[in-house]
């Protein structure tokens, strides 16, 4: 993998990719069958614990979530045994249908902070969730085919207001009033902007996927971003959530493409704040980017990897290059690179390392992927980290059954990190 924002020789690099690895390296522990066996390290004292993970809690219908975890679901009990696992401190939880809050409020309560494998409940304690684009009907037909009710019309991609929702759990406090919500942000308002096109058939010109009067109504959050103060000791710390669409499932136009990319583009413009920034209004009107000095972490799957895949590639490795993220630390497992030895088939053409893959995909294309991230601000020290994806020989020699991590096809992310 190519160095993003690295100035340092080829050894030290090396140095730091065995680093991780002997960082991320699960240990089996004691004899009860548990993830508990195979949880990273304690984190430093002084430290804080930031993981994201895509948890693909979503269902086909509205309230089908909050039902099935009202009565005992499988996934989610097997989802929260690896959030206990690793024990962080704070978590982003992609994919959890949105459901008025109720949803994000059962999986605190009766999952997280209930024993899983006979693990220790959760710490944490917190939850902030709130309304995201997918499935609001926008009334327009904005994959031009003719209808204005599927599930692509909608201010992002859903079936129902809320599927693929976000949550963020902390062990400390939010401050809910001080969120900032960008969910309603113009897509057009962003300079230079990538407005989709396509080519013409009749005339072999370059045009405008969508009408001027369209354009100008289109969100550019496929389901919302977020600012989450957090208050830890004296100091506030601000998680950037986000979940950009898949740069895939368009047309020639790339629509998605450009939309993921700009997505991405939008949390690096928020942190690193300037003159073009002007155009960054939240949901309450308050215009601006983040502070300066402010301590952050960006997290999310941003469904874009900086090497392989689909995405348009320079969203993703300018965000890494940013003066204002640390990004030389990048978490890695030994199960990773095992799924891409034993699949094969794309993988075998990625350029990436494959250690540093977050998502198991189709074998065929995309391949295995790095597209969840944790990125700390700059005025943070990255002390440790890794991606939760033992290997099958790990799991059969703690006592448990591999499909105990399919629970979904993204792997937990987490970093220690130093606010200094």
């Amino acid at each position: 993998m190519k160095p993003l924002k690295i100035s340092a020789s080829k050894v030290s690099r090396w140095a730091c990719t065995l680093l991780l690895v002997n960082a991320s390296t699960p240990i089996c522990l004691g004899d009860d069958s548990s993830f508990a066996k195979l949880a990273p390290p304690a984190p430093e004292k002084g430290t804080i614990r930031v993981a994201t993970f895509n948890m693909a809690l979503n269902r086909k219908e509205d309230g089908q979530l909050v039902k099935d975890l009202s009565k005992g679901d499988e996934q989610a009990k097997k989802l929260a045994a690896i959030v206990q696992a690793v024990r962080p401190d704070v978590l982003l939880a992609n994919e959890v249908d949105y459901s008025n809050g109720k949803a994000a409020e059962i999986l605190l309560k009766d999952y997280l902070g209930s024993p899983q494998l006979a693990q220790a409940k959760s710490e944490l304690k917190f939850v902030y969730t709130g309304p995201v684009n997918t499935g609001v009907p926008s009334g327009l037909d904005l994959n031009l085919n003719g209808r204005n009710s599927d599930s692509d019309d909608g201010w992002g991609y859903g079936a129902f207001p809320g599927q693929y929702g976000m949550a963020v759990y902390s062990k400390f406090p939010i401050n809910n009033q001080d969120v900032r919500s960008f969910q309603l942000l113009k897509w057009h308002t962003m300079p230079n902007a990538l407005r989709p096109k396509l080519t013409d058939k009749e005339t072999g010109k370059e045009k405008f996927f969508h009408s001027d009067e369209v354009w100008e109504k289109l969100r550019l959050s496929s389901k919302s971003h977020w600012d989450v103060p957090i208050l830890i000791g004296d100091k506030v710390f601000h998680l950037i959530a986000s979940h950009p669409t898949p740069p895939v499932f368009d047309g020639p136009e790339d629509r998605n493409g450009c939309r993921n990319h700009d997505e991405i583009r939008l949390l690096r413009d928020y942190v690193e704040g300037s003159s073009n920034t002007e155009y960054i209004v939240d949901d309450s009107g308050k215009r601006g980017a983040l502070s300066d000095n402010a301590f952050f972490a960006i997290v999310g799957d941003l469904n874009a990897d900086p090497n392989d895949g689909s995405g348009l590639p320079s969203g993703i490795t300018d965000l890494l290059r940013s003066e204002r993220v640390t990004s030389e630390f990048v978490p890695a497992s030994e199960g990773a690179v095992a799924a891409a030895k034993s699949q094969g088939k794309a993988n075998e053409k990625h350029k990436g390392n494959p250690a540093h893959d977050t998502g198991d995909f189709n074998d065929n294309n995309p391949g295995n992927l790095r597209i969840d991230f944790v990125l700390p601000s700059s005025n943070c020290e990255v002390v440790s980290g890794g991606v939760f994806w033992p290997t099958p020989e790990q799991l059969q020699k703690c006592g448990l059954d591999p499909d105990w991590i399919d629970a979904s096809d993204h792997h937990l992310v987490w970093l220690d990190i130093r606010m200094r």
